[in-house]
Parts: C-alpha cells; structure tokens; sequence
C-alpha cells in the first residue's frame, strides 16, 4: 500500500489549529478532531505491531540457540505461532486504520501562504497590476463565437454532431491561427524562457492524479478510460510532475523548468451554466503548460518569474491583461498562492482568466514523493510551481474580439503576421 501525506503530519500535530484556520480560509473543512483520532489509532497499532514483531524475532533468536544445543523448542514454537496469529490480526487492522487516515488526508486541501489575502470568493481577490489599452471600438463589439459564425471559421452545430455540447469544430484561419500560437508560446517558452519542451503522454494511471491533487477530490470533472487504469490529461501538469514521482533530485541542478502543450479534457462537473457559448470553457481543449521544480528556499522567486513568463506571452501579442492575487476562498486544492492572469474581453466589458501560475509548495511533492539532496546532505521534499503559458483556446477567443473589425473580420497581431504571409486578417 502506498502511503501519502498533504503535509509534513508533525507541524500538523503541532499547529492543529492554524492548519484548521488555514484550511477553513479556503472554504473546506479540517475536522480537527477526528485527525487526532485518526492519527492516534493509526499510531497505536504501529506501535503494537512493532512491539509483537520484535518479541517474534526475539523468541526466534532462542528457538535457533536451543535447537543448536538440542533441547526442545515445542513450547517456544508454539508461542511463536500465537504471535504470528496476532500479528496478522493487527496487520489487518493497520491496513483499515492506514486506509481510513489516507482517505481523510487525501481530502485536506494544502494551506494557503501568509500573503494570500483572505476571503471567500473572486470578489475578495486582489489587483496587482494592470498592463496595455483597453482597444477603443466605434462600434459594439461582437463576442468571438458570432466572429466565428460570421467568418465561418467555428462550427458548434457540426461539433455537437460528432461529439456532443462543448465541443468546436475550427476551421480555415482559426484552425490556423490555433496551431500558429502552440508554436509560437513554446518557442518562447523554449528559447527565451529556457524552459525544456517536454511532449508527454496525453492518458495518465491514477498514481499521477493523487501526485498532483487531483485524485480524489476532483474524480468528477476527469474522463477515465472504461476497463483501464487511465485517465485523459486536465492538464500537461499532470504528466510533467510526475516525471520526478519517487525520485530524489539533486539539490544543485534544481530549479528545472519544462513546458509541454497537450489537449486537456475535463468534464467541468459543477460548471453547467457557465461560459456555455463560445470556447471559452470546454470539454476539450489546447494549453502550453509550464511547470518547475526547485528548492524551497526558491520558490516564491520562482513564482514571481513564473508568471512574468506568461504575462510576456500577453505582452506580444498586445493584449490588455490584469495580474490578480487570489484570495484564500478562490485558491485551488493544491495551491498554497496563485496569481491569475485575466485578459480584457470587449464583448464581456470585462476579464476573462487566460492563465493561473501557482505555487504549490511541496504539497504534491509529498504526495509524489518527490524529493531532493544537497551536496550538504541537506535533503526534503521539493516545490512544484505550475502556470498555463497561455490556454490556447482563450487566447485565440481573445484576439478574435480585440482585433475585430466592425465588418466582423479579424486581424492578425503584428508579432504573428509573418506566419500568415500576405495577409491582414484571419
């Protein structure tokens, strides 16, 4: 059985109520009381294990120093074998206690770090930065899915045929400009970013998704293949965390950054009603990840860098944007900070998210067991950082409505005008 942790469980026993605080700031519920039940349960019955386990070794020690002298070892034996049967009977119970705790554990949402601001949904977020114009237009902007119809570059109805609602069929110049931004964010995320491009596997097995939190807590929103230990991807961060799963990392080589583009495919449980024109939140869809893993001494400065990676994205492609702290109650299972990239939507009069770049501490490094050692024989659990460098989908959704003509047309940001020679317009 493989045994995974959230946090370090001594600073919980130790601070059990700033880990109740901190969890209830994120809008679930640490019951504090049945940890400490858990906890003591499970400890007893380690305890009483051992205890047996070094008598039966102990009492094996004299049967073999008798049987060497030649006296009887028939009443030491059968002492040993009573022992045998108790231990069975207490190795069982560790097993149910030990899968009861992991169950209760695998379910506590990492703590939040002590910059997060506290609140309990998106209205209590808070503005960092603003960058670019809001594009001034003579006309009422159209929303992407009606530039779409008008260029007849997005077909939902043929989409639905074939697959079902949440689903669109691009074409022509959108089908274009989609695989011209994959291109575009990887080289350069790639070669001026430094980061290393990584083309992984687009299914994953169950031990990937508790890695990175999202088994079990979000089994919902996955789409699992039927008679198979696997899983379509929700995210590139799923397979490049668990590049390094039990694996110990030189401390010296670290930070190692990669980016990788996969399809992501999430069912979006819970999200009915939300976003269900347009392709802003479907079943499947295009993102270039990134993704680091470093000391943990660095990852807040990893974080910062992290998201100017992906702001820079926006910044090429001359793209009003916002940078948002995320409040304690809008923070992810497994982030302990994000910050959100919001980029401006005309036909919304307001933002959309288009990345989050999170800091995820060693929270799933613990659940990974990810870890790493210094030439100091320094030694722990690494720090995850993730962020989308950019969701293509949203991205291309946004140049359709920034760069939107009043005849319904849409141009082509300058800095990928050369990938459509002779053209203005998509």
């Amino acid at each position: 059985m493989l045994y995974y942790l959230m946090l370090d469980l001594t600073f919980i026993r130790n601070n059990i109520e700033l880990v109740k605080k901190k969890v209830e700031s994120k809008g679930s519920v640490f019951d504090d009381v049945l940890f400490q039940e858990l906890d003591s349960k499970r400890r007893e019955l380690i305890t009483e294990f051992e205890n047996i386990k070094s008598q039966k070794n102990k009492l094996a020690k004299e049967v073999g120093m008798l049987k060497r002298k030649g006296e009887d070892t028939g009443e030491l034996e059968n002492r040993s074998i009573e022992l045998s049967k108790n231990l069975a009977g207490i190795q069982e119970a560790l097993d149910s206690s030990e899968k009861e705790f992991q169950d209760f554990i695998l379910n506590i949402p990492n703590i939040c770090h002590d910059s997060v601001p506290i609140g309990k949904n998106e209205a209590d977020n808070v503005v960092v930065r603003e960058w670019g114009e809001k594009p001034d237009f003579p006309f009422e902007p159209r929303p992407h899915w009606e530039l779409g119809e008008i260029n007849a570059n997005l077909d939902f109805p043929r989409a639905a045929k074939i697959a079902g609602a949440r689903f669109a069929l691009y074409l022509n110049g959108l089908a274009k400009l989609e695989r011209v931004l994959i291109n575009f964010m990887l080289n350069i995320h790639t070669e001026e970013n430094s980061y290393n491009e990584v083309l992984p596997p687009f299914l994953v097995n169950d031990q990937s998704l508790i890695g990175t939190g999202n088994l079990p807590k979000f089994k919902e929103d996955l789409f699992k293949v039927e008679n198979h230990n696997l899983y379509l991807v929700p995210t590139a961060e799923v397979p490049l965390t668990n590049i390094y799963r039990d694996e110990t990392l030189i401390g010296e080589d670290l930070p190692k950054k990669y980016v990788a583009f996969t399809p992501c495919f999430r069912s979006e449980a819970g999200s009915y009603g939300k976003d269900v024109r347009g392709i802003i939140r479907q079943h499947q869809f295009n993102k270039v990840e990134l993704l680091k893993f470093c000391l943990p001494g660095q990852s807040y400065d990893e974080l910062e860098q992290l998201t100017q990676n992906a702001e820079a994205i926006l910044q090429k492609l001359n793209l009003h944007y916002r940078v948002v702290k995320l409040c304690s109650g809008d923070l992810s299972f497994s982030s302990a900070k994000t910050y959100d990239l919001e980029v401006w939507m005309p036909s919304r009069n307001g933002y959309m998210e288009i990345s989050s770049c999170s800091n995820f501490e060693d929270f799933q490094a613990r659940r990974a067991r990810i870890k790493y050692k210094t030439k100091d024989k320094k030694k722990g659990f690494v720090h995850t950082l993730n962020g989308s460098g950019l969701a293509i989908g949203r991205t291309v959704a946004a140049i359709m409505e920034n760069y939107q003509t009043q005849e319904g047309k849409i141009g082509i940001p300058s800095v990928l005008k050369e990938l459509f020679p002779g053209k203005e317009y998509i």
